[in-house]
Parts: structure tokens; C-alpha cells; sequence
């Protein structure tokens, strides 16, 4: 592994122990160069998936900017990072179980508004002001209502 401060190519593993969710292997490494510590995650990957995009471009799955997105809506918000953690992890385990190597940008969309519905409805209304595409005032106001009466019921 490559060593991400002097970036010499070789380090050693100090520890390794499963994650609280057992679904990566954390392993704490020291650089055979420099002498820094880093930790790495390690995680199975079943397939290689390509997100389609709307216009139909098509980029391999990036989980970090999935992560990326839901840190985003739950930021200042009361989700434990480990919530964030299993949100993403079952996203992607879905998604490579399903079978398909080709998968539309608004499933995955849809899955993590499904998700953060459950955990939290301001990161739930922050996403899907961006999912959506909101432009106005308006579509929040609409949104949120929805949610609102959702709630209700």
C-alpha cells in the first residue's frame, strides 16, 4: 500500500481487525519509508458497477462520493456516523446483489432518499432539494409539506 505522505510504495500491517459492522476489515499500517501511520479499510467488492447517468453517460460507482452525499445531508444534523455507514454499506450491498453490472444514477438516488427518510427528515429534505433539482422556494415548501403530511399519517 502505498504510503499517502511520502508516497513510498511499501508499508507494513501493525493490526487488522474487523469494523463494528464486520463489513471492512480496518488495518492500521506503518510506511517502510518515512516511518508515518495511516489507516486502511478493506472491503469486498462482488462486482464492478457502472452508474448510468441521465444522459446516458456511464462512470464506474464511486462509493466515496456516495458517502460524500450523505455526509452532506446529515451535516449538523443528529445521525451518528455509523448510521451514515450502514446507510451506504446496504446501499451498496443492494446494489451488487442485484445482479445487474449497469446501474441508473436516480435507483441509487431513490435508495439513499429512502434511507435518509428513515434516518432523518431535514437530511431527507436536503437531499431531495438536490436529487430533485429544486429551483424555488416553492418546491421546498411543496417537499416539505409532503413530508409533512407523510408524517402524519
Amino acid at each position: 500500500m502505498r504510503c499517502p505522505f511520502c508516497a513510498h510504495d511499501d508499508s507494513q500491517v501493525k493490526d487488522s481487525r474487523p469494523t463494528e459492522d464486520g463489513a471492512s476489515i480496518r488495518r492500521r499500517r506503518q510506511c517502510e519509508g518515512c516511518g508515518a501511520r495511516f489507516t486502511t479499510f478493506e472491503r469486498v467488492q462482488l462486482r464492478e458497477l457502472m452508474v448510468v447517468k441521465k444522459g446516458g453517460k456511464r462512470e464506474a460507482f464511486d462509493r466515496e462520493k456516495l458517502e460524500r452525499s450523505v455526509r452532506i445531508a446529515c451535516r449538523k444534523r443528529p445521525v451518528e456516523a455509523v448510521r451514515m455507514e450502514r446507510l451506504v454499506s446496504g446501499i451498496q450491498r443492494q446494489l451488487e446483489t442485484q445482479g445487474e453490472t449497469d446501474v441508473e444514477a436516480d435507483s441509487i438516488g431513490q435508495m439513499v432518499m429512502d434511507g435518509l427518510k428513515a434516518l432523518d427528515p431535514v437530511a431527507y429534505i436536503r437531499f431531495a432539494s438536490v436529487y430533485k433539482e429544486f429551483t424555488e422556494a416553492k418546491d421546498f415548501e411543496d417537499f416539505a409539506g409532503s413530508v409533512s403530511e407523510a408524517g402524519k399519517g
